[in-house]
């Protein structure tokens, strides 16, 4: 395959994520992590302070807010209760800000939006790049393929969330410090530690990347000696040392504006109940130290991460519901969320490796080891980090979707693509390209499907998108998407009232006006037009695990019932007589 028509494929598929993603974002609704990620943004910029949302760096909440800059007339609501004394008030700040203040909601959304998806497009160029540098025209264009047909990297590369940006920061942090480990240049180290620094400013996740690289370090160093120990140790602290150094002007314009009173008094509140219990004092006291200030912010933030990975989230998986999460949920969730054709190929290339090894793994593990390390280092370090990562996130409690799992996918896509390209290559045949094209059209197929609702995929085992909220829901079913589709069945059908439980970031006033009534969902059975989201109904019919002591079963009274429509594919619709 020639470069030229690599990079018009290239060209092509790239052009063709973006109109795929700008014209399937136009009827969807705020989703939940939206209305705190997309005014927290707009505070940053315009206020110099940053009260709101310090558990997510600043970075991709500020390219997301930047469109609005644009945007006449937008009013900031200073004066409310929210921003002036709430600790982190984001919820009620956001809802009040784009909904109540007589700003452009559904404009700003949009273009808050479009930032996001150059983030997925120039994640999508590195993969292309990076898999074309290592592997060939051949497995660029596959992984491009893939990626391009990812339901997850569609659905959540068009939101203002840090899950793309975490990907693309592990991306290209990781293609820079392996290119410094290589060829330790003075450019290639400060390059690298400026990607690490990056990295760091899009999600707090990314810190797993100070002690995957000194990992990588010592393996380098042990495989291949080209370095004297001494220096290739001086040259991790360089890189790391220019990533802190770049996190220092980022923070202090966040925190700019922000009062050292009241940091220092968020701080001590935020991490009341932090395991960690000395953190709050000392991070307060920070915030009274000028060159310190905008460290004890991120720091805050890397403190408020770390807890919420301890203490979990309530949700709902395969008929339970817990805030402590289940170990099979990350498995479970990727089998069911990713395209069977995704599995048939990763299941080829795995097997394809397997058979390259041929000796069983125990057998000289130490000498092949180094082999692979001195001859593929950066499989090698791919494969690492994928192992570490998915580690990490069984062992977590936060279970709330697989777009947690975002970071390793590029990976996954590349190795996959070099695995299955190396396949085809050993013995050529007919029957193996024809397999090859039959699976990416089958994913090709299975995912545009579901246009517009790509949040809302799942794969044939699951039973497709009208089927997977009974397995899980939240950000891999319902996260809101589908307030706006709710307010056009109710205005098409002329509903005069109807009852609404919604899950998301939307407000239901805003679309819904007079329409609409609250109800309790722990009342009981309810008469008339009933819409409720998915994740609400089956958290309101799932069985608790044992300690597990909030209210369940209220919602299965419904169980009697047959919804008589839906409003996209995440809020069902009943009429009870």
């Amino acid at each position: 395959m020639s470069n030229r028509l690599t990079n018009l494929i290239a060209t092509f598929l790239l052009i063709f994520i973006f109109l795929v993603a700008i014209f399937s974002i136009k009827d969807d609704s705020l989703t939940m992590d939206e209305l705190a990620h997309l005014p927290a943004g707009y505070s940053y910029l315009t206020q110099k302070d940053m009260r709101l949302n310090p558990e997510h760096p600043p970075l991709i909440k500020d390219f997301a807010a930047f469109p609005l800059l644009f945007i006449k007339d937008i009013k900031f609501p200073s004066e409310i209760k929210a921003w002036k004394n709430d600790v982190n008030g984001q919820w009620e700040f956001g809802n009040y800000f784009l909904f109540k203040t007589g700003n452009p909601a559904d404009k700003m959304i949009f273009w808050a939006r479009v930032p996001m998806l150059l983030v997925l497009i120039l994640l999508g160029f590195f993969l292309f790049k990076w898999t074309k540098e290592l592997f060939g025209n051949k497995a660029a264009v596959l992984s491009l393929t893939l990626f391009s047909f990812s339901p997850t990297l569609l659905a959540h590369g068009r939101l203002v969330t840090t899950d793309v940006g975490a990907a693309i920061g592990v991306f290209i942090a990781t293609y820079y410090f392996l290119n410094a480990l290589k060829e330790p240049t003075q450019k290639r180290i400060i390059i690298s530690g400026l990607a690490l620094g990056f990295a760091l400013l899009l999600k707090f996740t990314t810190v797993i990347l100070i002690p995957f690289f000194v990992l990588l370090a010592l393996l380098h160093y042990w495989s291949v000696r080209n370095l004297y120990f001494r220096k290739i140790i001086l040259h991790l602290f360089y890189v790391f040392i220019i990533a802190a150094v770049l996190i220092w002007p980022v923070y202090f314009y966040h925190t700019f504006n922000y009062p050292s009173e009241k940091q220092a008094g968020d701080i001590k509140y935020l991490l009341s109940s932090h395991p960690f219990q000395f953190l709050g004092p000392a991070l307060a006291k920070m915030a009274y130290e000028p060159v310190l200030k905008p460290y004890a912010q991120y720091l805050l933030g890397l403190s408020l991460n770390f807890q919420r990975g301890v203490s979990g989230n309530t949700g709902y998986f395969l008929g339970e519901v817990s805030s402590e999460g289940w170990k099979q949920y990350f498995p479970v969730v990727y089998s069911i969320k990713e395209p069977l054709a995704f599995h048939i190929l990763t299941l080829i290339a795995l097997l394809y490796g397997a058979w390259l090894i041929k000796r069983p793994f125990w057998q000289d593990t130490i000498a092949r080891l180094k082999n692979l390390a001195k001859n593929h280092f950066p499989e090698l370090a791919m494969f690492l980090f994928i192992l570490i990562y998915w580690t990490f996130s069984v062992i977590s409690s936060l279970n709330i979707g697989v777009r947690h799992l975002l970071p390793v996918f590029p990976f996954t896509i590349m190795l996959i693509s070099a695995g299955i390209i190396s396949w085809l290559g050993s013995n050529r045949s007919k029957l193996k390209y024809s397999a090859l094209l039959l699976l990416i059209f089958w994913q090709i197929i299975s995912v545009s499907s579901v246009y517009p609702h790509y949040l809302s995929y799942f794969n044939e085992i699951a039973g497709g998108a009208d089927n997977g909220y009974q397995f899980v829901v939240d950000s891999n079913y319902d996260w809101g998407q589908d307030l706006k589709r709710l307010a056009k069945f109710v205005e098409e059908n002329k509903i005069s009232k109807i009852k609404v439980d919604y899950f998301g970031g939307g407000d239901v006033k805003y679309y819904l006006d007079a329409r609409w009534d609250k109800f309790d969902p722990k009342s009981g059975p309810q008469k008339g037009w009933l819409a409720i989201s998915a994740t609400l109904l089956q958290g309101g019919r799932g069985s608790p695990v044992p300690g597990f002591n909030e209210p369940t079963g209220y919602y299965n009274w419904l169980n009697n019932y047959e919804p008589i429509a839906r409003a996209g594919k995440s809020i069902f619709i009943y009429y009870i007589p």
